[in-house]
């Protein structure tokens, strides 16, 4: 049993491994966009985050008809619907943030969502962290802090590094309840499948009038824009949180939030070789720090479930 038990947590790390990959283009995508429009602020980052979400979900609606909503998966459907609220929130306040302040920067503070979902776990079921766990979860963030004192601004006119900053924590708050609500929903009957149908599309219905409020226009942008929209949809959406969605079925939010603290490190570096943002040697030292205390909580998860 415990060998059979092995193998599954392997395969889920392996699959998760790749989700975390497959989200860490993200940031890439919507720097390029930025780079590519000329454009920046609020406006255009909403115009990005729901045109994600709206792609993500038009792929899925082949699956609508599969899905029957009865009296016993009412309330996996309140969840799912919840879920997608706080997605689209966690969208639109962390690509803001990429307008404002670094790559490094943004994406390390959005991934401060473990210890987050620790405390909501703690406070909302009762679960319980062992210190090992917590050492690992601290000596994670302490390599987020270094990479956050080690990394420099972007640059620009609209450059305003405590608003982006400010900005990417709102973003972790939001996904921290994003994966709880997800999991809940998927407890109360929901498959992956159809979990992804209802948060996604009511996540891209809650953000589509935000871009036009904001009098900015789906329409008029280079065609490069809309590449890297399809493919931040394919890659970071339907294959990167499609894993985090599915790998919570199998093991603790609080575990997959430490692997999304992998993100910062793998976007960095996508960074650094597609923009030229070499990593200042802080950077690099708390990226190193950040996988070091990864591998102390996955351990000490691992051991504490034997």
């Amino acid at each position: 049993m415990r060998i059979i038990n092995k193998i599954q947590e392997s395969k889920v790390g392996m699959i998760l491994a790749l989700g975390v990959l497959a989200i860490s283009t993200a940031a890439i995508f919507i720097r390029l966009c930025f780079e590519i429009a000329g454009v920046q602020g609020v406006g255009f980052s909403l115009f990005l985050a729901a045109s994600r979400l709206i792609i993500a979900a038009t792929i899925l609606l082949p699956r609508w008809p599969n899905l029957k909503y009865t009296q016993e998966n009412r309330s996996a459907t309140y969840y799912a619907c919840g879920a997608g609220c706080c997605l689209a929130l966690h969208f639109a306040t962390w690509i803001t943030s990429l307008s404002f302040t670094s790559i490094a920067t943004s994406t390390t503070l959005v991934t401060t969502t473990p210890v987050w979902i620790s405390l909501l776990s703690w406070w909302w079921f009762g679960e319980k962290l062992t210190k090992p766990m917590i050492r690992g979860i601290t000596i994670a963030l302490v390599g987020g802090i270094l990479i956050t004192l080690g990394d420099g601004s972007i640059g620009g006119e609209n450059n305003n590094p405590l608003l982006g900053d400010f900005l990417a924590l709102i973003g972790a708050w939001m996904a921290s309840l994003y994966l709880l609500l997800g999991r809940e929903a998927q407890r109360f009957g929901f498959s992956v499948g159809n979990y992804i149908l209802i948060a996604y599309s009511s996540a891209a219905l809650l953000l589509l009038p935000f871009p036009l409020l904001m009098g900015t226009s789906y329409l008029g942008y280079p065609k490069e824009v809309y590449l890297y929209v399809l493919l931040m949809a394919i890659f970071s959406q339907l294959i990167g949180h499609t894993t985090l969605n599915w790998a919570v079925r199998s093991i603790s939010p609080t575990l997959v939030a430490l692997a999304i603290l992998f993100e910062p490190v793998g976007s960095s570096v996508f960074g650094w070789i597609i923009f030229g943002e070499l990593p200042p040697q802080l950077v690099i030292l708390g990226g190193v720090v950040v996988l070091i205390g990864v591998a102390i909580a996955i351990i000490a998860k691992t051991e504490n479930r034997e």
